[in-house]
């Protein structure tokens, strides 16, 4: 077990390192000079020569290169070009609707998935699980900015049950803030439950065929204890790993949501770093994410050994 959790930590850090390599690439070969944006069209070439040096932008891409990966290996994500303070800092602040958003868009999904996919397993071939299919098709087809503003028009305009945008005042209640978390919530889960149904559907068609499931119905168990205990138990690895990477990628795709319901996330952080370049708090989210996304990975294949003891072997 020791041996297996040092392996992943060095992929982690390989993984990590590559990523930060590429965003580092792709970023300096991206047109548009931070200077220039931050001083406006009206500065001149001397004002935005000064610029680039007092940021460190004039020196050349190795020097850059190096000077960042200090800074990352004593855990500096540097400075914001724009805020004028720590990437960290600016992360830390528009974290919290990001995390409420991603658990309870991750609740809707699996409360809708789990069951309707289960049951769509079970009834197989009838034309309620030709009716989940096709419904699992269409969400995952609806573009989420169409499906967040036809919400927004229903329950905000017409009916006004839920606000329409935003994140509450400083002094809003907890609440208060959920309850402007709803519908773009409503958006993600419904969006993301069409791609764990047809996973757990898949997952228990193979587990029902198995033999077990069949001498447990010739046991005389009842149908309900066959399908929750023995088939869906041993259909978890696969569903976990989807849920894994659904909760991942929550995270990291939650940009268009919380742009359209204009929510102060980190989403929005990231649209607007990258419409001024500026390139800490792009190379900051970005690296976040990613290690977010290994640390799920990880954490996902822990379950492994506590849910299915065969994978120990």
């Amino acid at each position: 077990m020791l041996r297996y959790l040092l392996n992943r930590l060095v992929g982690l850090v390989a993984v990590m390192f590559l990523v930060a390599t590429i965003v580092f690439v792709i970023l300096r070969l991206t047109p548009g000079d931070p200077a220039a944006v931050m001083l406006g069209p009206q500065a001149s070439q001397q004002d935005i020569d000064t610029l680039r040096a007092r940021l460190g932008l004039d020196q050349p891409l190795p020097v850059q290169y190096a000077t960042w990966l200090g800074q990352l290996a004593r855990g500096d994500l540097g400075q914001s070009i724009f805020l004028d303070k720590p990437v960290l800092a600016a992360l830390a602040d528009r974290a919290e609707p990001t995390f409420w958003l991603t658990l309870m868009s991750l609740a809707i999904a699996s409360a809708i998935a789990l069951p309707v996919g289960i049951l769509s397993a079970v009834r197989r071939g009838t034309a309620l699980d030709q009716s989940v299919v096709t419904f699992s098709m269409f969400t995952s087809s609806v573009p989420s900015f169409w499906l967040g503003l036809l919400l927004m028009q229903i329950f905000s305009v017409r009916l006004g049950w839920l606000p329409v945008a935003g994140y509450g005042g400083p002094d809003a209640s907890i609440a208060t803030r959920l309850s402007h978390l709803v519908l773009p919530a409503i958006v993600l889960g419904l969006v993301n439950s069409a791609l764990i149904t047809r996973f757990i559907r898949a997952s228990m068609l193979d587990v029902l065929r198995d033999d077990y499931v069949r001498t447990a119905r010739a046991k005389g168990l009842p149908e309900r204890k066959v399908i929750l205990k023995h088939a869906a138990r041993n259909a978890l690895i696969p569903i976990l790993t989807v849920l894994g990477l659904t909760t991942a990628l929550l995270v990291s795709g939650a940009v268009v949501t919380e742009t359209v319901f204009g929510l102060p996330g980190v989403g929005s952080l990231v649209v607007s770093a990258v419409l001024r370049r500026d390139y800490p708090v792009i190379q900051g989210a970005l690296l976040v994410i990613a290690a977010i996304y290994v640390l799920i990975n990880l954490f996902i294949d822990l379950l492994y050994l506590l849910v299915d003891p065969r994978v120990r072997y």
